[in-house]
């Protein structure tokens, strides 16, 4: 049997993202399954890679093209993508990408895009360095993101968007998150230095350390026995904010995959826990992940926002809202949001924000603490909706206070994704007033 087109494969598993079917954590893991082990590492890189850099990429291929490919031969566009991508990108031999991204098109039964895929990817090896000279006139491909993100970069964040998004074009970290109940981070520190691996504490978050190199999360110390989990610096900083004391009710509102979720009950382990998502399998992992931890929480399959599915009326004395959102604090780890999501989607998903917070709002006891967070840097999901919800509520914004992290918008702490650290994220801590 023919050893599978690994360039055919990403062409597979990037389609259904470009079109907007789907997103790449859903297409991917279907590829992979199809090509031999020592392929898939390779398979992933190209998949990535590709969509970080998918507008400058076109951009090139514009020059290179007398004319586009037509609807039809999407798939032939994407075999160029994927090769130019490995010319200038990646490591492979040239000859090698070249040979095997032309015999893609005869893999996907159109050899008559060979020559031109040929054609294109050995005038790049020749001009290359002239063709992406003639980008760099346009912000959208040069630092390879759609105009409309960029514009509300710029307007949120007028000296740091550069950064910003060249940050977001960057491979991120790889952060664990070591399980307080069973260990504290200077003895697992010391476990990864005895195993050879190289590894720091993290800056804020004090369960959090930070890998030189990124590894397979199962070849580290105690990973089987809940000793740690993968999870970024950022989103560690939701448990601590949440203010925890022994005995308290507390819901995560939006709680798949369950990271932050068992950090609740890692660091509060008599904490009465309720997680609510919306999606089944989503909640499939969080059962997972709480078997291998040895948590366990009440959970429940539902939209939050239908209390009546899941509130059995007692009031909660803490509450995590990790709303839904765009999600562009994560691009370097998704880079296909950059694709996904459209500049129409903000507004709404503002909209859907602030009706979370109004109705979970009445779900906290008087004198509790509800911690809104987010993965976006865009200000219209963040500081913009927490100053709408304090105009039109009894809220009290109490925090992060002088937190060492972030920006302080007025209306909450703003990370921005940092290139050898955390990931981007908001959060406000907000305090319902005593009886």
């Amino acid at each position: 049997m023919a050893r599978p087109n690994v360039r055919v494969a990403a062409v597979q598993a990037l389609l259904p993202v470009v079109s907007q079917q789907d997103s790449l954590s859903t297409s991917l893991p279907k590829q992979l399954d199809k090509v031999p082990d020592q392929d898939r590492g390779l398979l992933q890189e190209l998949c990535f890679g590709t969509l970080r850099w998918l507008t400058q990429l076109e951009g090139v291929r514009n020059q290179l093209l007398e004319k586009p490919f037509k609807a039809k031969d999407r798939d032939i566009d994407l075999l160029l993508l994927v090769g130019l991508y490995q010319l200038h990108y990646m490591r492979i031999p040239a000859h090698a990408a070249i040979n095997e991204t032309v015999q893609g098109a005869v893999d996907i039964k159109k050899q008559w895009a060979k020559g031109v895929l040929n054609g294109c990817l050995r005038r790049f090896q020749r001009e290359g360095e002239q063709l992406l000279a003639e980008l760099e006139r346009s912000d959208a491909a040069r630092l390879a993101h759609p105009n409309w993100l960029l514009n509300h970069l710029k307007e949120d964040w007028p000296e740091q968007w550069p950064e910003i998004a060249a940050a977001n074009n960057l491979h991120p970290p790889m952060t664990l998150r070591v399980n307080h109940s069973q260990s504290n981070r200077d003895d697992y520190l010391a476990q990864l230095n005895a195993a050879g691996i190289e590894a720091r504490a993290c800056d804020y978050s004090p369960d959090g350390i930070q890998l030189e190199k990124a590894l397979d999360v199962t070849s580290l110390p105690g990973f089987a026995d809940g000793a740690i989990s993968v999870q970024d610096e950022a989103a560690q900083l939701s448990a601590q904010l949440l203010q925890l004391q022994p005995g308290q009710r507390v819901l995560d509102a939006c709680c798949a995959p369950g990271g932050k979720t068992a950090h609740i009950l890692e660091r509060e382990p008599t904490a009465s826990v309720v997680a609510v998502d919306s999606e089944a399998h989503r909640l499939q992992r969080v059962e997972e992940n709480f078997e291998r931890l040895g948590l366990s929480a009440e959970l429940h399959c539902s939209d939050v926002t239908a209390l009546d599915n899941w509130w059995d009326g007692e009031q909660f004395d803490r509450i995590l809202l990790d709303a839904p959102c765009s999600a562009t604090g994560v691009i370097r780890r998704h880079p296909d949001i950059k694709w996904l999501r459209r500049k129409a989607d903000i507004p709404a998903l503002a909209e859907l924000q602030q009706s979370m917070l109004q109705l979970l709002w009445k779900t906290l006891k008087p004198g509790g603490i509800m911690v809104y967070a987010t993965c976006s840097v865009l200000s219209m999901e963040n500081s913009g909706n927490i100053r709408q919800f304090l105009a039109a509520s009894d809220a009290r914004l109490i925090g992060p206070q002088a937190a060492p992290f972030g920006i302080d918008t007025g209306f909450g702490q703003q990370l921005l994704p940092q290139p050898q650290g955390h990931d981007g994220f908001f959060y406000a801590v907000l305090q319902k007033p005593a009886q």
